[in-house]
């Protein structure tokens, strides 16, 4: 297994330095260069140029179709499944299954460059078993239209936990509602008003009781009770 993947990732980079680039972001439009006689599902590419692109589709993002380099013959179309990567590079990059001697290498993903994911190729059930007993894992095979895996010996199931991956990251939900604003502390209410507060504003205080007022009418009376006598002996 080691030596497999040991081979598979020398033969990527060898590869990828002779394959120039060109896409673009929608159709991720590739230009491949083809140095020796190499396998893709449905066809053996012969050395040349070929334009590899995804499919026109805005539902499935996983149908690559391989053109002759003008593009006027469409050469295969592909079904795929996301092939994920831990560090996206600025240049297209592939992997390749490793195939019996004699046999044209298979292309196994194509990476576009930036992209975290690729496509992973979904190759027919009778080279699939073949490809699944020369690297001792399941590959991808389509079987009326639907992509599948299957082992060296020839068994189907569903998709691994390594192919179930979303290709898509979740959206982050945009905040389109602005939070409400803090409510407002509350001033505290005025006291009521009442009669006795009323009288309280325009009655004078009482600060004293009447009896000094008592005293003082006496005192008076004595004194113009004294008058009075003496008045009288004058005359």
């Amino acid at each position: 297994m080691i030596k497999s993947l040991a081979v598979a990732a020398l033969v990527t980079i060898g590869w990828c330095a002779l394959t120039p680039a060109r896409a673009d972001e929608w159709d991720k439009k590739t230009i491949l260069t083809v140095g020796e006689p190499i396998q893709v599902p449905g066809a053996v590419l012969q050395p040349g140029k070929y334009v590899m692109k995804l499919m026109d589709s805005q539902s499935d993002r996983h149908i690559v179709q391989v053109f002759n380099e003008d593009q006027s013959h469409l050469i295969t179309t592909i079904l795929a499944i996301p092939n994920y990567r831990l560090e996206p590079t600025g240049k297209t990059a592939f992997q390749w299954w490793e195939t019996p001697a004699g046999q044209p290498r298979a292309l196994r993903a194509w990476f576009y460059p930036g992209d975290n994911f690729g496509q992973e190729f979904a190759y027919p059930k009778n080279m699939s078993v073949q490809i699944a007993s020369n690297n001792q894992q399941s590959v991808p095979t389509v079987t009326n239209n639907k992509v599948t895996e299957v082992d060296k010996s020839g068994t189907e199931g569903a998709l691994g936990e390594e192919h179930n991956k979303p290709v898509e990251q979740p959206a982050q939900v945009a905040q389109n509602t602005p939070p409400p604003a803090p409510a407002a502390t509350p001033e505290p209410a005025p006291a009521p008003v009442t009669d006795q507060g009323t009288r309280a504003r325009t009655e004078l205080p009482k600060t004293g009781s009447v009896f000094p007022l008592i005293a003082l009418g006496g005192f008076l009376a004595l004194a113009a009770g004294v008058l009075l006598r003496f008045a009288n002996r004058v005359a």
